[in-house]
């Protein structure tokens, strides 16, 4: 195996839980997770190959940490990384197969009452990083499907409990907003009056998205210690100050 490019650095994890094939990390808003030509470090592949030192195997080649999913920089919440080849095989399995449940909390606009899972067909933009919604598959769009739950309603908006059943860039912001309800913060897909209100009251200058929740079904092989467990990400302090502002105090948190 051969050192990847990436230099650790000495950067503070939060760290929900860790063995000696995983770890689920609580990413902080702001962190990109992998190095990219606008982002070259200070990511948490540079953060856990410090952390990591000597104990991650060669994963695909190389001796780096086996990162199978990933958020957007100004998403908090859990991310899951393999480290050992073992491990982040089965890991990566298990992510492809939708085997693993995993619920995100939003803010998002509107009054939502109801349970729904929807549906459609996902279109991303290279040149501009955004993507686009539509009901019938067309092109290269690919199938996309996002079920959420109310947890509570404030004054015009809900914090929704959402699961990813698929995982395609950009899904919750613009699958939510294509049906009316955008996060709020979101600049890219949100609502500008929306976002507006939370920027002033707040200072929220980003989604309100967090990763909150990692369900593992039950196991056997190397992650078999996992089996039938739930991580959870404590909230941002500045997510809870507007969750108790906008009185949505719902089940849990």
């Amino acid at each position: 195996p051969q050192p990847i490019e990436a230099q650790p650095q000495n950067i503070p994890l939060d760290i929900v839980y860790e063995d000696d094939d995983l770890l689920v990390v609580n990413k902080p808003k702001g962190m990109v997770v992998h190095p990219a030509p606008g982002n070259p470090d200070g990511t948490l592949v540079n953060a856990l190959l410090y952390h990591c030192a000597g104990q991650l195997s060669g994963i695909g080649g190389a001796i780096r940490p086996g990162i199978v999913h990933r958020i957007d920089k100004d998403t908090s919440g859990l991310i899951l990384a393999g480290k050992t080849v073992a491990a982040t095989q089965q890991l990566s399995e298990l992510i492809a197969e939708r085997a693993v449940g995993k619920y995100y909390l939003a803010v998002v606009k509107g009054t939502v009452t109801e349970t729904e899972r929807i549906r459609g067909y996902l279109t991303k933009n290279e040149r501009t990083n955004r993507v686009s919604i539509q009901r019938e598959q067309q092109g290269d769009a690919v199938y996309i499907e996002t079920a959420y739950r109310p947890l509570c309603a404030g004054r015009g908006c809900t914090l929704l409990e959402v699961e990813l059943v698929t995982g395609k860039s950009h899904q919750i912001r613009s699958h939510l907003a294509s049906i009316g309800h955008p996060l709020a913060g979101d600049t890219k897909y949100g609502d500008a009056e929306f976002n507006r209100r939370f920027r002033e009251k707040y200072g929220l200058k980003y989604q309100l998205l967090h990763s909150w929740k990692a369900v593992f079904p039950e196991l056997t092989g190397t992650l078999s210690d996992l089996s039938g467990k739930t991580f959870t990400a404590p909230l941002p302090s500045s997510v809870r100050r507007i969750l108790q502002g906008e009185h949505l105090t719902g089940e849990g948190l």
